[in-house]
């Protein structure tokens, strides 16, 4: 589906969204648009040695996710990410730690019971889905030190379901084919 006919099929309110704010496609899914990049630079110390290990010192994205859409599996490498929820919502946040332990974080807007914002630390495998009923959720995500796209995973669903077969339903769910 194209960028237009996406945006055109989703909910009133989550197109203004996108409009206002200027998000376009995320690979992972959704929308977003970057609006801050640090201009002072670390050497990441967790960085293997032969990549590059320069990187922003922060970064952070706006958001949102509308009707069925999902944040597929994906991992940033090296660098903790913090999701924050702003409006809508709620979003599921569906983690898979190094050893397979599965957890699942409820966010929801910081006027709501449950929690606004979730730490997701480095290497470890992160989706996201709204629940049923729920027509969009509005937030945003920082990452320390910067995000760099070197540093992001996203495998297909075969390739997660040989690490991880005990969350298959899941994988299959939330992983792009």
């Amino acid at each position: 589906m194209a960028e237009g006919d996406a945006v055109s099929q989703m909910d009133e309110t989550a197109q203004r969204i996108v409009q206002r704010f200027s998000l376009r496609p995320h690979p992972e899914g959704g929308f977003y648009r970057e609006t801050y990049r640090s201009d002072f630079l670390v050497q990441h110390p967790r960085i293997p040695s032969g990549a590059p290990a320069e990187r922003a010192a922060a970064t952070f994205i706006y958001y949102l996710l509308a009707d069925d859409q999902i944040s597929a599996f994906h991992r940033v490498k090296w660098t903790d990410e913090v999701w924050h929820l702003y409006a809508g919502g709620p979003l599921e946040l569906h983690l898979i730690d190094g050893d397979g332990v599965y957890r699942v974080v409820m966010l929801t807007s910081a006027l709501e019971d449950g929690e606004p914002s979730a730490v997701v630390p480095a290497g470890w495998w992160q989706a996201a889905r709204l629940p049923p009923g729920t027509p969009w959720a509005f937030g945003g995500c920082s990452v320390a030190p910067g995000f760099d796209f070197i540093d992001f995973e996203m495998p297909r669903a075969d390739e997660l379901l040989e690490q991880f077969p005990q969350h298959a339903s899941l994988i299959r769910a939330l992983a792009r084919r």
